[in-house]
C-alpha cells in the first residue's frame, strides 16, 4: 500500500471509530452530523447542508438551519439545546456543490436523510460517508 493510501486509511479509521475521532461535538448539542469523503479518506470540509422538520399540521418541510461542515467534516450544533422535539426531520446535503469544488463529477446531486425522533431527550448523530458514486449513512453515537 502506498504511503498516501495508508495515510487516507488511517485518517478514515480514526474518524470512524477510534477515540481520537470522537467527542468533538459540544456536549449540549442534541443533533450532530459528520461527513467523510471516502474517496480521499478525508473529512468533507465546506459541504453545505440544511436541516428541516416536517410540520404535522401542514405536512410541509420547515427549514430550521443551513450550515457548512467544518475542517473536520463536522457540523456539531445543528439544533441548539431545547429546540429538538419529537417528529420527522430531514438533512439535505449539497453533494453536487461539494464535488464540483473538488473538480469531480458525481452521480448524486444531493443526499437527503430523513429520520424520526421519538425522544427529544436523546442525542442524535447522523454521519454521512460520501464518494462521487455512492453514499452511506447510519445512526451514530
Amino acid at each position: 500500500m502506498s504511503s498516501g493510501a495508508a495515510l487516507r486509511l488511517r485518517t478514515l479509521q480514526r474518524h470512524l471509530g477510534s477515540p481520537e475521532g470522537r467527542g468533538m461535538e459540544p456536549a449540549s448539542s442534541p443533533l450532530t452530523t459528520h461527513v467523510l469523503d471516502t474517496a480521499s479518506g478525508l473529512p468533507a470540509q465546506g459541504l453545505c447542508l440544511q436541516l428541516s422538520r416536517l410540520e404535522d399540521h401542514s405536512q410541509q418541510w420547515t427549514e430550521l438551519t443551513k450550515s457548512y461542515t467544518d475542517p473536520d467534516g463536522r457540523c456539531p450544533g445543528l439544533l441548539p439545546p431545547g429546540q429538538m422535539k419529537a417528529g420527522t426531520y430531514k438533512l439535505f446535503f449539497d453533494t453536487e456543490g461539494y464535488w464540483r469544488r473538488q473538480g469531480q463529477a458525481s452521480f448524486y446531486p444531493y443526499v437527503e436523510v430523513v429520520f424520526t425522533i421519538t425522544n427529544e431527550t436523546h442525542k442524535f448523530h447522523v454521519p454521512l460517508l460520501l464518494s462521487p458514486w455512492s453514499y452511506t449513512t447510519y445512526r451514530g453515537s
